[in-house]
This record gives structure tokens, C-alpha cells and sequence, in this order.
């Protein structure tokens, strides 16, 4: 049943490969090996094959060279593939299945190839389960890549295209282009200056969520920078095989404009998660106004003449947390027929794609009749791609009748705002993509990732882009443990590391719990507060759906037994980082112990000042704790994200490197002027715990016993507004500046851990 649908896809499809330029060059493929896999570099041939236009699918075939396999450096190993894309894919099954070697987001081990390497033997062929394999959310550009030179966009580039990706979406550098269009339209630099975000946020900006950056004025050389990273991006994707998603004109425009074209009709968005009319409200252009296609031609113009003609796929959401003018369903059918008509006057190939979170999260407004008539008003099903964004946890594609025949891609989201909490549902990413893809009557043509911050849980995101590639489920114990086996690539790996993960695969990464499918955030990274932190549900749930003691607990343990009984694991960057990651779970879970045992004492009418005190005491210096580990491991530094920020200066304009600094320390606390999508973003990062979090409970311990000592009524708003102060402060405070606050890792993670397993376990 799963295959006949091939035949269905490819009607709805035509040729899948419509939708970018075309690039028939391996070259890029070479360069990656030479990138990655230096000592190897004239051991692989990859070799495109003719005649496979009308497949729907990618496919490779991995076999041996027959000229040379006992030549010096091992056999030679031919890909052969429909795409560069599948050649890509083999080339990874080949360095994950025969070599053993895998990379991370922690770094490519590729070049740990055996110095011999092993023939294939019986050739291998496989086919991708769907057209397209996906990856990113429009605020992944913030919330991860804000600060990404190109050497983290290499890194992550070719971790997407060896795992398959072919369609990633490629924000950075739409503000240079945004710019130029608005200037064409005669809007002054002052009239864009007062609509432009702030570099960390510039997601929002693009959504039409907000508008003009607190702190100061978008600067144009970061403008300048983004673009020309910008094209480095776009080429590497190219040569890589991958289509990028490029952005378009979305109607949103600067208050200006309603002067300078006083006759155009611009209708005002909704005000987005209380910030005040300064910074929200954002202006739209209707796209039935004639301006709108004069716009949307000028901008896609100037993008190929800046990347050239790489994609016919462009991004652009109208609605994302923002009302429609009107709920009237011709309305919105007029809105879509309008806004593609754009499109395809700029691009007569356009493709839309689109994110289908508002049917989601403002479900109430977009019923089936409305999502039918917006969807309705693009002509025929192969032109639009809808993401379907939350499809692990809150599927759409069912209540809309898989998009009345639109495209969509099955995506995994689970992460909100880079939360650093385990969690994964292995069964669910691995059985239902099929069964969709089974379902008779479905649009859908991809699988893929839209998480909002790549923090952690990468086994879970991993999981996905290789069920993408088999027609059947994954065996959650047989991956896994491959998994783990080239992850702590070291002779004779222990087994106490395999069953470390075997207890977190069929525990914190088989999650059945239906109300907290997502990351699960620490309570200690919320604002303290007397009630309402402890087991919340929903995307940011707080609620532990494991028994610690019986999961990470021993897993810890395991893993720590793994390298008492192999000492190499100790030079595994992947190795440390999971046991920092293990030993911060731990210490975040025992927190709620922590704090609930403060609020008993708090609420308790006989405790006195000094027994709040007291059970104030170890929740501090667990903290302290907490921050120790994290401080050993660069990957979870907070000065590493302030440094990225920082270096974009290039070291020689200070009130441009506050600037930049001021933007990243806000979005991961107060994430606007006021706190107003506050700790959204929060992270468990080394630097952060130790001069923002202990400093919130150390304030709010202080304040719960000064209570009890002066007999006062506990105030909601007097707590509030102390956090607020702190976070006012340390968002503008300038790291390194403050004694012990270092750029580096401290102390060894090894004696860090081994104390606080003692201590805490």
C-alpha cells in the first residue's frame, strides 16, 4: 500500500525537482569529503544517474569500485544516485553502517574513518520514503543560528545534507534585500529603521509579530554581514544538492508607508504577546492592492540577482500569531489568490510554502471552512507546501482533510525556544509519517524537522531524517544502539554505555505521556513564584513524565562506569558533552524536590524566618552545582552564545559589541523591554545559571523569609517586579567584566561530575 502511493505523489508532483534551478555538479560532493573526510579524499566516486527525472523518490546505490579494493586506504567506494542529494544520503550510510563514524552538532568525527576502509560487498540500494525532507523554523534563524558564522553554517550544512535534507528553508540576509525594496519605494532609511528588529529577534519581525528593536536602531553593517554570509549559504546548499526555501515579500511593511502611499490598502496586525504598540501592530499590505505585486517583484528580482536562480520555493507567512483583517471566507480566498498571483508574476515557476501553525494555535479562527477557503484561493494542488508543523504531538493534516489537496510535509517541532529538557517520542516519529503517508487520499510529500532551537535531544531529531529513508519502522533498540556505538566511537566500547542509552531510549525518549510531548523545562529556569511552576503540560511543560531514580540515574552511572572501564571515552567531545547533559537533567529534576520543600515550609503557619532560610539553602546550592558542570563544557557556556554575538564587531566597534551582546543576553532572559515573552528562551548554560538564575532565588528565598520575619502578606506583584529589576540589569550588564565570569570552560568535568553523582544521585 505504502509504495502504490509513489505513483499518487508523483501526479501531484510532476517533476520534484521543478522546484530549483538545475545542478547536475558533484563537485560539492568532493569538496565535502575533502572537508570532512581529508585522508579518504580520492576514495569515493559519485556518479549522478540519467534517465530518473519522473521519479518521485531519491535513490543511491552504494558498491564497491571493482578496479581497486586492496589498493593502500581500502577499497573504493562508488555512490551512484538519482540526485546529489541521494548521493549525499549514501555517502552517510556508508561512513554511519560500514565506517562506523557519524558527525554532530558537537562536531564532525568523519575524519575517525578506519585508515583501511571496508568494502561494501552485495551492493546496497535504498530509496527516500518522500519527495522532500525539510528542515528548520523560521525562528530557528533566532533562537539557534542569530549569531552563526559561516564555519557553524558549514558544520550544519553538511550535517543536513548527509543525513538527506534537500529543501532547508534560508532566512539569513532577507533584511538586505527588504531594505533595498523598501528604498526603491521611496521609504527613508528612518522610515525602515523605526521597523527593523534587533538581530536576535528578527524571526518575529519576519512573521510580522513585531516591529523596531529595543536598544537601538538595526545597524546596517549587521545588515551588510547577514548578506554576504547569506550567499556563502545559499552556495554551499547548492552545491550540496539542497533546494533552500528562500524568502519573499510577506505585505509587511513600516508604519511610513500608510503617508507615502496614502491609497494603498494597509490594514493593521494584531498586538502580539503584550508588547506595546511601539513594537507591534505591524502594518500589512493587503495583497489585492496593485503595490503588493510591485514589491513582490522587486524583491524576488533583486534575490536572484543577488544568489541567482537556485529555488522556485519561497517562504512566506501571512498569519503566523496574527489575526486576518477579516474572518470573511471570500476575504481570505481573495488574500491567498492575490499573494500567490504575486508570486508567480515574480517567478512563473513559485512555489508557496508555508507553516501550518496558526491552524494549530489559533484554531478558534481557522476553522475548516475558513483553512479551506484561504488555502482555496492558490489554483492547483502541486503549487503550495504546507508545513504541518506540530505533527509528532498536533497533527492538522486530519482536521483539514490533508489540506484539501495541498502538498504538506510531516514535521517534528518538539523543541520551543532551545528548552534544554529530555524528551522524545521514538515510536511516534518513527510509525506515524508512515501511516499518513499510508493514509488513501493524502498530499503529503515530506518528512522533517521545525524544531525552534537546536538544543540538545539530537537523537530525536536524527531519528526522524533516517526514518524518512525506510518503509518500515525503525527498531528503537537496534537503532539506538548503533547510535550510541558511533557516537563514543572508541575499540570495545563498553556495554554499560549501550545500556546507559538503552534506559534513556525506552524512558525519556519513549514518551507516552499526550500532554507533554515536547522538551520539558526545568522549573528553575521560570520566575520564581509561590505556585503554578511545578508539572504544567502543554509545549512548555515542566511535568516529569519519568521516575528519575530509575532513568537517569543509573544511566549516569553507566556511563560513568563506561569510562572507568574505557579511558579513551574521556577524549570523546559527543562522550562529555551527554555526560554533562546527563549530570544537568539530574540536578534540574532534583530542583522540584528542592522547591517544593521551600514552598511546604513557606505555606506552613508554624515555620519561622530562618526554617525558610534553611530550606532555601540547598536549593541555592544545588545551583551553584548546576553551574559548575556546565561551565566544564564549552557547548554549554552562555558565554559562547555572547561571544558569537560579540565577534560580529569583528573587535573593533564597542557600542556596536554591547549592542549585539545586549540582543542575545535578552532573548534567552526577558526576550523583550519588559519581560514580555519572559524566560520563553530560557537555557540551563553555564554563566547563565550562576549570575542570573541564583540571583533570581536567591532574591526570592530572601523575600519568602523577610515574610515570615515581618508577618506580611506574600505580593504577587512586589516579586514580580524584583524580577523584572534583575533582569532589567543583567541584560545590560557586559560579560567578563564581573570577576569568575571567564570565556573558557573551568575545571574538569570529570571531578565536577564524580562529586556531584556523590552528592545529588
Amino acid at each position: 500500500m505504502l509504495f502504490s502511493l509513489i505513483g499518487l505523489a508523483v501526479a501531484v508532483l510532476g517533476n520534484t525537482h521543478s522546484v530549483a534551478a538545475s545542478h547536475n555538479d558533484v563537485e560539492g560532493l568532493y569538496s565535502l569529503v575533502q572537508r570532512r573526510i581529508p585522508a579518504h579524499a580520492g576514495a569515493f566516486t559519485f556518479k549522478l544517474s540519467s534517465g530518473n527525472s519522473s521519479n518521485v523518490t531519491d535513490t543511491f546505490t552504494l558498491s564497491d569500485q571493482i578496479s581497486a579494493t586492496t589498493q593502500a586506504g581500502g577499497a573504493k567506494i562508488l555512490v551512484e544516485c538519482s540526485t546529489i542529494s541521494a548521493c549525499a544520503r549514501g555517502l552517510y550510510t556508508y561512513v554511519t553502517e560500514f565506517g562506523g563514524v557519524d558527525i554532530w552538532w558537537t562536531g564532525s568525527r568523519l575524519n575517525e574513518l578506519p585508515s583501511e576502509l571496508p568494502s561494501v560487498g552485495q551492493p546496497v540500494t535504498r530509496s527516500s520514503l518522500v519527495p522532500y525532507r525539510y528542515h528548520f523554523n523560521t525562528v530557528t534563524f533566532s533562537y539557534t543560528a542569530a549569531f552563526y558564522n559561516f564555519d557553524d553554517w558549514s558544520l550544519l550544512l553538511d550535517w543536513l545534507a548527509l543525513r538527506g535534507v534537500n529543501l532547508p528553508l534560508a532566512w539569513v540576509g532577507n533584511e538586505y534585500i527588504l531594505v533595498q525594496v523598501f528604498r526603491e519605494a521611496g521609504l527613508s532609511d528612518a522610515d525602515i529603521a523605526t521597523f527593523l528588529s534587533g538581530p536576535a529577534f528578527q524571526a518575529w519581525n519576519r512573521f510580522g509579530n513585531i516591529q523596531a528593536s529595543w536598544g537601538g536602531d538595526l545597524p546596517e553593517q549587521w545588515i551588510n554581514d547577514q548578506f554576504a554570509l547569506q550567499k556563502q549559504i545559499i552556495s554551499r546548499m547548492v552545491e550540496l544538492g539542497m533546494t533552500p526555501v528562500l524568502p519573499s515579500f510577506t505585505g509587511f511593511v513600516p508604519r511610513a508607508m500608510h503617508t507615502l502611499y496614502p491609497n494603498a490598502s494597509i490594514v493593521n496586525g494584531s498586538q502580539w504577546n503584550g508588547f506595546t504598540i511601539q513594537y507591534t501592530n505591524d502594518s500589512f499590505l493587503e495583497p489585492f492592492d496593485p503595490l503588493f505585486s510591485t514589491l513582490q517583484t522587486s524583491f524576488i528580482s533583486k534575490q536572484v540577482a543577488a544568489y541567482g536562480n537556485v529555488s522556485h520555493v519561497y517562504t512566506l507567512d501571512q498569519y503566523n500569531e496574527n489575526s486576518p483583517y477579516s474572518g470573511d471566507t471570500s476575504y481570505l480566498a481573495n488574500v491567498t489568490a492575490a499573494t500567490f498571483a504575486s508570486l508567480r508574476a515574480a517567478d512563473p515557476q513559485a512555489v508557496w510554502l508555508m507553516q501550518g501553525w496558526l491552524f494549530y494555535s489559533d484554531s478558534t479562527f481557522w476553522t475548516t471552512e475558513r483553512v479551506e477557503a484561504y488555502l482555496g484561493g492558490v489554483p492547483g494542488n502541486d503549487s503550495m507546501i504546507i508545513l504541518d508543523l506540530y505533527s509528532e504531538a498536533q497533527p492538522q493534516w486530519q482536521r483539514l482533510n490533508s489540506y484539501f489537496g495541498k502538498q504538506w510535509i510531516w514535521c517534528e517541532l518538539h523543541d520551543y525556544g532551545g528548552n534544554m529538557g529530555f524528551e522524545g517520542n521514538f515510536e511516534n516519529v518513527t510509525t506515524q509519517p508512515i501511516k499518513a503517508l499510508a493514509t488513501p487520499g493524502n498530499s503529503m510529500v515530506g518528512m522533517g524537522l521545525t524544531m525552534e532551537g537546536q538544543e540538545g535531544n539530537e537523537i530525536i531529531y536524527d531519528v526522524l531524517l533516517d526514518q524518512a529513508w525506510s518503509s518500515t519502522p525503525l527498531n528503537r533498540t537496534a537503532y539506538i544502539s548503533a547510535w550510541a556505538s558511533r557516537r563514543y566511537n572508541v575499540p570495545d566500547l563498553p556495554t554499560a554505555a549501550l545500556e546507559a542509552w538503552e534506559i534513556l531510549g525506552a524512558t525519556v525518549y519513549n514518551n507516552q505521556d499526550v500532554t507533554t510531548q515536547s522538551t520539558v523545562k526545568s522549573i528553575l529556569e521560570l520566575s520564581p513564584s509561590i505556585t503554578g511552576l511545578v508539572n504544567r503540560t502543554g509545549t512548555h511543560s515542566t511535568k516529569l513524565f519519568y521516575d528519575t531514580n530509575t532513568t537517569i540515574v543509573p544511566a549516569l552511572k553507566l556511563l560513568l562506569q563506561a569510562r572507568q572501564e574505557a579511558s579513551a571515552l574521556s577524549n570523546i567531545p559527543e562522550f562529555q558533552y551527554d555526560v554533562v547533559d546527563v549530570t544537568r537533567q539530574l540536578l534540574a529534576n532534583r530542583f522540584i524536590d528542592l522547591y517544593t520543600s521551600l514552598i511546604d515550609t513557606f505555606s506552613s503557619t508554624s515555620s519561622s524566618s530562618s526554617a525558610v532560610s534553611a530550606a532555601g539553602a540547598p536549593l541555592l546550592a544545588l545551583l551553584q552545582d548546576l553551574d559548575s558542570v556546565l561551565l566544564t563544557d564549552t557547548h554549554f557556556l552562555l558565554a559562547r552564545w555572547i561571544s558569537a554575538a560579540r565577534n560580529w564587531t569583528h573587535g573593533d566597534n564597542a557600542t556596536y559589541a554591547a549592542y549585539l551582546e545586549y540582543n542575545a543576553r535578552n532573548q534567552v532572559t526577558l526576550w523583550g523591554p519588559r519581560g514580555e515573552v519572559n524566560d520563553y528562551a530560557s537555557k540551563q548554560w553555564g554563566g547563565l545559571v550562576g549570575t542570573y538564575y541564583v540571583q533570581r532565588w536567591e532574591t526570592f528565598v530572601g523575600y519568602l523569609a523577610g515574610s515570615k520575619e515581618n508577618a506580611t502578606v506574600y505580593n504577587v506583584s512586589a516579586v514580580a517586579d524584583m524580577m523584572l529589576d534583575i533582569g532589567l540589569r543583567w541584560d545590560s550588564e557586559v560579560w567578563g567584566q564581573t570577576k569568575n565570569q571567564t570565556w573558557g570552560t573551568v575545571s574538569s568535568t570529570w571531578d565536577v561530575v564524580q562529586q556531584l553523582v556523590e552528592r545529588w544521585a
